[in-house]
């Protein structure tokens, strides 16, 4: 038997009294500054220390063309494990707000993310672009789908489409694997439904066992603060 979880905050987890317009407002401005923070932490990686380490993996490489014997060890070592920091820094990075979803918007952040998928992605994405706060619902719904999935589902075949779809943007990210999904208090699928939650959006996992997952997202347009 088929299992839907619908996370529609008027419907489901937060009470009638809290579902004020007042309210959602309030929690999209935190959410908005939230992001925006996250940004401006994001730049300053890129451009800081990120930047440095580049740097120095550039000398280490030229030091390791004139080093000889144990010396010559040494430094391949270092280069090592310095190339190491930097891809773990850029993952950290990405997962904090990927500069390109800001600078070249959805489209493009999601094909990055679905090049690093472990999984084969079937990607549908519109083009042009939407509001910021709607842009960085979805990525991060369909970067958690995504990290689910490689981590959980068993899966063969992921299929992401994001389109808009009566007056709402939505993305549905669905998987072939082995289902069972739950949204439980501290996962990060019920941090999706804080997000979505806070600027008018919805979040529903259908997850039946043996039968794959599909997770939807749906984000009213003009409503996101």
């Amino acid at each position: 038997m088929s299992q839907s979880t619908s996370l529609d905050a008027d419907e489901a987890l937060s009470p009638g009294a809290l579902a004020s317009t007042e309210i959602h407002a309030s929690r999209a401005r935190i959410l908005n500054a939230a992001d925006e923070a996250r940004r401006r932490l994001e730049r300053d990686l890129h451009d800081g220390a990120q930047q440095r380490l580049v740097l120095a993996a550039i000398r280490l490489k030229e030091a390791q063309a004139e080093a000889r014997g144990s010396v010559a060890d040494l430094v391949a070592d270092a280069f090592e494990l310095l190339q190491q920091g930097l891809a773990e820094l850029r993952d950290l990075a990405r997962g904090i707000h990927p500069a390109v979803l800001s600078e070249r918007g959805l489209a493009v952040a999601l094909d990055d993310l679905v090049a690093a998928s472990p999984v084969p992605v079937d990607l549908q994405v519109l083009q042009e672009r939407v509001a910021p706060a709607a842009e960085a619902a979805i990525y991060f719904t369909v970067a958690e789908a995504l990290t689910n999935v490689a981590k959980h589902s068993h899966a063969a075949l992921v299929s992401v489409q994001v389109e808009v779809e009566g007056g709402e943007i939505m993305a549905r990210v669905a998987d072939d694997g082995v289902g069972g999904a739950r949204v439980m208090a501290g996962s990060g699928l019920r941090g999706l439904y804080d997000r979505l939650d806070a600027i008018g959006g919805t979040l529903t996992v259908e997850s039946p066992a043996g039968e794959g997952t599909t997770i939807c997202a749906r984000i009213p347009l003009g409503s996101h603060g």
